[in-house]
């Protein structure tokens, strides 16, 4: 199952994230968004984890826990919607 995390503080790692998940199960990867020029990160990331089971429990005793100073949102990542075609700027 592939899990949303929101609220991240900018200082989390993907070590930490994958810390706090594998208390609950197996974690096949772990991804912390950042921003493509910066390198920093963009407070929100993606864990996998391939037992349905142990993925619902890390959800349910996750959601709304503290991680550094901030209480993180944690649900079930949902496909991202069609985005329509980018029209090219003219110049």
């Amino acid at each position: 199952m592939n899990i949303y995390v929101g609220n991240l503080s900018f200082n989390v790692t993907e070590e930490d994230l994958k810390g706090v998940f594998t208390e609950f199960g197996e974690v096949v990867s772990v991804n912390v968004i950042t921003d493509r020029y910066t390198g920093k990160s963009k407070g929100f990331g993606f864990i996998e984890m391939p037992n349905q089971a142990e993925a619902e429990a890390a959800i349910k005793e996750l959601n709304e826990s503290p991680l550094q100073d901030r209480n993180i949102i944690v649900n079930q990542a949902r496909p991202r919607a069609e985005r329509p075609p980018q029209r090219k700027p003219r110049y």
